[in-house]
């Protein structure tokens, strides 16, 4: 096989060949990671807008930034500001990183950041390449403040009942919001706790890190959007005397449109024929008096 490549003059990324070719990355992550990285420096655009200019669906999106999350290609910080609202800072890199790296990487491009968690990656090579942050407006404001409280509880049990995951104050009000958005997509407390106490490793460094990085790779999948209650039953308006419920805008039955609508061609078709043969008369009319 005969290949032949023409580097481009201008307007190209560097992209290794082991996300290309990556196993455990699915074609959206692949797809999202590319875009991300495409950017021009400077751009600050979270990841959702990219998914979206890339065309990735919502429930892609959330699997395929998962996947990547797990990979160490995408690292997040969460950070409550003043004002109370939550803020989520990004670091997208073209290579692995493990948690320590990614945190490397955040304090040399924006000084040393106030002490926070890092998120935990878990690639097997580290490779550092071109990476870009971004401070995204993401954020987990819109939570009900009742979730966020639940969520803070459900941490606080699991943290007091596995010494593992033994979480300061501070730890489970950073990380609240995370375990409230599991509860907001239909998650039970269990559930949430089972995902972050199964299979934990004999040793946990740092138990904030552990934590949030099961939060984020095992987040369930946002719930279906409700079915909208079906249409009250209605007399049909064709006069069949016919009971009928109403799918969309339907005021009478199939088989009343269908005549409706046979009754409009036969009289379009009769309206049609009655003009063709006004016209074939005229034309008689005027070819007999030359």
């Amino acid at each position: 096989m005969l290949r032949h490549a023409i580097a481009p003059a201008r307007f190209f990324t560097q992209v290794p060949n082991e996300i290309l070719r990556h196993p455990r990355l699915s074609p959206a992550a692949v797809r999202l990671l590319l875009w991300q990285l495409s950017l021009p420096e400077g751009v600050d655009q979270p990841l959702w807008q990219t998914a979206q200019q890339a065309g990735i669906k919502k429930t892609a999106f959330v699997r395929a930034k998962r996947e990547l999350i797990a990979e160490g290609y995408v690292h997040e910080w969460s950070r409550q500001g003043t004002a109370g609202r939550w803020a989520t800072t990004q670091l997208v890199s073209n290579g692995p990183l493990t948690a320590e790296e990614a945190l490397a990487v955040r304090r040399e491009k924006e000084g040393e950041p106030s002490p926070v968690e890092p998120a935990v990656g878990e690639p097997d090579a580290p490779s550092v390449g071109r990476s870009q942050e971004e401070r995204t407006g993401e954020n987990t404001s819109h939570l009900p403040h009742p979730l966020a409280e639940r969520g803070a509880a459900a941490l606080a049990s699991v943290s007091h009942r596995e010494r593992k995951l033994r979480l300061s104050g501070r730890d489970v009000r950073a990380l609240a919001p995370l375990a409230g958005e599991w509860l907001l997509r239909g998650a039970t407390l269990a559930e949430l706790r089972d995902a972050l106490t199964d299979g934990l490793p004999p040793k946990v460094h740092s138990p904030a890190a552990l934590t949030r990085n099961r939060l984020l790779r095992k987040m369930p999948d946002p719930a279906p959007e409700p079915t909208p209650p079906p249409q009250q039953l209605r007399a049909c308006e064709g006069g069949c005397g016919r009971v009928i419920r109403p799918v969309a805008d339907e005021t009478s039955c199939r088989d009343c449109r269908s005549d409706a609508a046979a009754a409009a061609y036969e009289d379009v078709t009769g309206a049609v024929a009655a003009t063709k043969r006004g016209m074939a008369a005229v034309r008689a009319a005027l070819c007999g008096g030359l």
